[in-house]
């Protein structure tokens, strides 16, 4: 399958046929992750929506804290936060 770049204001779209977008499951307005592989190829993937639990399962609770945490930490209310 062969595919024409075009231009579209200041940016130029690669224009998906209906069949490829049908046979990749795919939707107008639907977000992508785009990325290359050293020899050139484009890898296109939807973009995945992680849960709370997942992002937290990445997190290393071994990890000292920020070095600027303690400023924060110690900062006086400025406005009128209640504590």
């Amino acid at each position: 399958m062969e595919i024409t770049l075009r231009r579209y204001g200041n940016s130029t779209v690669a224009v998906l046929p209906p069949a490829l977008l049908k046979e990749l499951h795919l939707a107008v307005g639907q977000s992508m992750a785009v990325d290359t592989t050293a020899d050139g190829k484009i890898i296109m993937s939807k973009k995945r929506k992680y849960t709370l639990s997942e992002l937290v399962a990445q997190c290393d609770t071994s990890a000292p804290p920020p070095a600027d945490i303690e400023l924060w930490d110690n900062a006086k209310p400025v406005g009128g936060e209640s504590w």
